[in-house]
């Protein structure tokens, strides 16, 4: 018997390996245990066919991404990093000054967190994360399979 080995081509759309489209509705969950499941869900550990060298996930539909709650004193003492290339340049913002004024990038960063470090990364969390406030989101025709974490 060999050994399976999933090939880019059996990727495409029609085909029995094709990605699909995942509903996650994150209200009342916890950040970082949200955010592994998710990371999960796009890398396509889940499925059988998982195949580390190949985008094997699913495309994730995040709603109520403002809901997440952070235990202990997360929101308080939690801060996020980030540089401007500039000499001095470090910015810094608390989690809960962030999950006030852009809730989907506290999730972003979490998620973008948890995956390898590569270029899979960026296609993964570029094109297959979809990230909304709110219960709304404009993926309707895709037909998203809600999916409890």
């Amino acid at each position: 018997m060999k050994t399976f080995n999933l090939h880019k081509e059996d990727l495409a759309p029609g085909k029995p390996f094709a990605h699909q489209w995942l509903l996650v509705d994150v209200q009342g969950q916890t950040l970082g245990r949200a955010a592994t499941r998710i990371a999960t869900l796009l890398r396509g550990k889940h499925k059988p066919h998982f195949t580390p060298h190949l985008d094997t996930g699913d495309f994730v539909v995040v709603v109520n991404a403002e809901k997440i709650k952070l235990t202990g004193a997360k929101l308080k003492d939690k801060f996020y990093f980030h540089h401007t290339r500039y000499p001095g340049g470090v910015k810094v913002i608390h989690a809960e000054k962030l999950l006030n004024e852009k809730p989907t990038e506290l999730m972003r960063q979490a998620v973008k967190r948890m995956l390898p470090k590569n270029a899979l990364n960026r296609g993964i969390l570029e094109t297959k994360l979809k990230l909304y406030v709110g219960p709304e989101h404009p993926h309707k025709a895709q037909q998203p399979v809600p999916t409890e974490l």
